[in-house]
């Protein structure tokens, strides 16, 4: 099998394309700056027309993950280069599908749990009206995020690609062990000491393992029947309060210190990104995956903690060994 990742190079994309080249399956990663990687690497810009395009046709699945980290200051510049990164890029890979004459039997479209609204209530799923404003609904400045997410899969619903089934993957936060990604930086907090709830503790967190999102990820591949928007989340997110302290025990650290609502946007403003991405209440669970008949390994934050914790200590573990073997 043939898989394209277009954005691949970030973490996300790595642990799809590590699953996928594990299994003898050919991949091609689209990225503007490659790394060396076991798989190939193919560079594009979707700006322009460019041999990248002929990777399309021929492949079996294409996995667009294509975007501008949203981990910035929501300023206008960056505002206009979040959009834009997603729009245009999906747009491109529409086309590039769209003129192949073998053209991929499905394309999952990296989409965000954030499309959502803020809730403290009822859990959002796939058939949530996403027109809906509670009294809940946050700031005003939290529905760019929203608009970013529909005009992103707009994109993809647009393109003409009949032959070429089309999964929206409403993703929550994939906690992984590997550096750089969202639960690196929260047990970073947990092992400094500061690892206690942010904002109110309150407000709902929804995310996946990362074993979970890969064979999420399969299943949608495999499973004709689905199309459009999926959430790929656990089936229980949990209050803030409650995730850290889990995540506290998972680690066996005793004492977090709390970040009350203005430390956070005082710690978003130094580290120049959006306190949304830790006050927002995402509520989401995975209505169409559980109905289709998948399963999770891990739908319990506790559980998925402690594997998570262990992989770390492991991966560091031998880190440690291979540096001491190298001197």
């Amino acid at each position: 099998m043939k898989v394209v990742i277009p954005g691949g190079s970030g973490q996300i994309g790595a642990l799809l394309a590590r699953h996928y080249h594990s299994r003898g399956d050919q991949v091609v990663v689209l990225s503007r700056f490659p790394k060396k990687s076991s798989w190939c690497t193919v560079i594009w810009d979707p700006a322009s027309d460019g041999p990248w395009r002929e990777e399309f046709d021929g492949a079996d699945v294409v996995i667009n993950l294509a975007g501008r980290s949203v981990n910035c200051r929501y300023h206008a510049q960056n505002r206009l280069e979040i959009l834009h990164s997603r729009v245009a890029t999906t747009e491109a890979v529409g086309r590039a599908i769209a003129t192949s004459a073998r053209p991929p039997r499905v394309w999952l479209q990296a989409s965000t749990a954030t499309i959502y609204p803020h809730t403290l209530g009822a859990a959002n799923n796939e058939s949530t009206d996403l027109a809906r404003r509670s009294s809940q609904a946050g700031p005003a400045a939290w529905t760019f995020s929203q608009r970013v997410a529909r005009d992103w899969e707009n994109a993809a619903l647009q393109a003409e690609t009949p032959r070429t089934r089309i999964v929206l993957m409403r993703s929550a936060m994939t906690m992984s062990p590997d550096p750089g990604g969202v639960f690196d930086v929260l047990l970073r907090l947990v092992r400094w000491r500061l690892g206690g709830w942010q904002g109110g503790g309150r407000q709902f967190v929804s995310w996946i393992h990362d074993v979970d999102f890969v064979r999420a990820v399969d299943w949608l591949v495999e499973n004709d029947a689905l199309a459009g928007p999926v959430n790929l989340t656990s089936p229980t997110p949990l209050p803030n309060r409650e995730f850290m302290r889990a995540l506290r025990q998972a680690w066996g650290a005793r004492i977090g210190m709390p970040a009350s609502r203005p430390m956070v946007e005082l710690g978003a403003l130094l580290l120049r990104t959006e306190s949304e991405l830790i006050l927002k209440s995402r509520r989401v669970v995975p209505t169409r995956l559980i109905q289709s008949g998948f399963t999770f390994q891990f739908p319990q934050w506790a559980a998925a903690a402690q594997d998570l914790c262990r992989r770390f200590r492991e991966r560091a573990g031998q880190l440690v060994s291979s540096s001491a073997f190298a001197i």
